[in-house]
């Protein structure tokens, strides 16, 4: 990805964002463009007016750490926003690789051993491992059953961002699809933001700015984000309705990683729909002599529309793609 459009498409629409008021600025009359001007961009972060118009054109490279700061502070970034600066910034000086260790790729990284054993050991809710992409690398059994629509796809790596966009089943699983659509954009935008070298992540997003215009509009607005922890509804096909709480950790022996898990408040009907989903896989594997859940899922609730998986995103969902 160009380095130079990142930074100056990530700038000009976080600067489009604030508005003078939020800043102590008065809001003044005639204002061409939404947000704050320039000008007020560089007094607030104490740098000249040439110099901040050069680092919005995309020239990022050689900012001082404390330069980049000012700019965080006057276009009032989040944390996300502000370490997706400084990863354009380390990107526009040839530090990324240096700065930060070597990623895994979906097609080369293989599931230790005792990692498995690990997610095997988490019986109460979905425990899987996904990379930047969100390709989905290891998972335990309760998470094959939960991710069963998503799996049906033969390719692998099995990937969330293509499910979400590329696969209308997804509409019905994700209650909130538009939220969830949001915050998968905005992972991989971070994600790009670390990894700008990524070939895989490239050609992921390549491929859904083609296919999917919902994906290509959420992708030019440039949002990132932190994605450790919440709540998300779900409705499975098998389970029902589920409301879930996860928690994302970083990996430290897997760098570039994510273990996440899913649980239910204890007492509540989604514990208990867990737990038929769970009692529903196990009898299943057995039945079939170990068969992948996502191949019975080919059988349960899954006569409809099987075969869209480039269905038109926007139109599914009351939109126009």
């Amino acid at each position: 990805m160009d380095n130079r459009n990142e930074v100056r498409e990530f700038l000009v629409s976080r600067r489009a964002k604030v508005t003078p008021v939020e800043v102590g600025l008065p809001p003044g009359g005639n204002r061409r463009v939404p947000g704050l001007r320039r000008t007020e961009v560089a007094a607030l972060a104490g740098v000249s007016i040439e110099y901040y118009s050069r680092l919005e054109r995309g020239s990022l490279a050689g900012a001082s750490p404390g330069v980049l700061d000012g700019i965080a502070r006057a276009l009032r970034l989040d944390d996300a926003e502000r370490t997706h600066l400084f990863d354009l910034a380390r990107a526009a000086d040839g530090s990324a690789a240096i700065a930060r260790p070597r990623r895994r790729t979906g097609k080369s990284w293989v599931v230790r051993p005792t990692l498995q054993w690990a997610l095997d050991a988490v019986v109460a809710g979905p425990a899987f491992v996904r990379n930047g992409r969100m390709d989905l690398l290891a998972m335990n059994p309760l998470a094959q059953a939960f991710y069963s629509e998503a799996l049906i796809d033969p390719q692998r790596p099995a990937n969330l961002a293509r499910f979400a966009f590329l696969d209308e089943r997804s509409l019905r699983f994700y209650v909130d699809w538009d939220s969830v659509a949001d915050i998968t954009v905005a992972i991989l935008r971070t994600e790009a933001g670390r990894d700008p070298h990524d070939k895989g992540l490239h050609d992921l997003v390549g491929e859904l700015s083609t296919r999917s215009e919902e994906f290509r509009r959420r992708w030019g607005a440039h949002n990132v984000r932190h994605h450790g922890t919440g709540v998300k509804h779900y409705h499975h096909p098998v389970a029902g309705d589920l409301s879930l709480a996860f928690e994302g950790l970083e990996m430290a022996a897997e760098p570039g990683l994510t273990l996440t898990i899913y649980t239910a408040e204890p007492g509540s009907p989604s514990e208990e729909r867990l737990r038929l989903l769970a009692s529903w896989a196990a009898s299943h594997a057995a039945e079939s002599d170990a068969q992948p859940v996502a191949e019975a899922m080919r059988q349960v609730g899954g006569s409809a529309n099987h075969g869209n998986q480039d269905a038109n995103r926007t139109q599914a969902s009351g939109g126009a793609n």
